[in-house]
């Protein structure tokens, strides 16, 4: 069955594929935490994601396919930044209205 989309088929199509990239909980948080802190290493995730570098990696891969996120490498190590701002509005969305109750 073929979908039919009467506006714009290209902006639901960009924006299936960016809620797929994100649509897991390490790939969401460290997009927020990217958004919080503008760029991270592997090291800095892992030790706040609390899981192994191997596991990080594999997240940050998926996120770079997506063109989410991009890393430039400083000496021995890679920092990781956003550079689709609409990801990062999103994602800036999305958690604050599901966090907003909180304190």
């Amino acid at each position: 069955m073929q979908h039919i989309y009467r506006t714009q088929p290209e902006s639901f199509i960009e924006l299936a594929e960016i809620l797929k990239a994100i649509a897991h909980p390490q790939r969401l948080c460290i997009v927020k935490t990217l958004c919080e802190k503008d760029h991270l290493n592997v090291g800095d995730m892992q030790h706040c994601l609390g899981e192994a570098q191997a596991t990080v990696s594999q997240h940050l891969i998926r996120l770079k396919a997506a063109k989410i996120i991009t890393g430039k490498r400083e000496g021995t190590n890679i920092y990781y930044s956003i550079i689709d701002e609409r990801a990062r509005n999103l994602v800036k969305a999305v958690i604050n209205e599901y966090f907003s109750d909180e304190e």
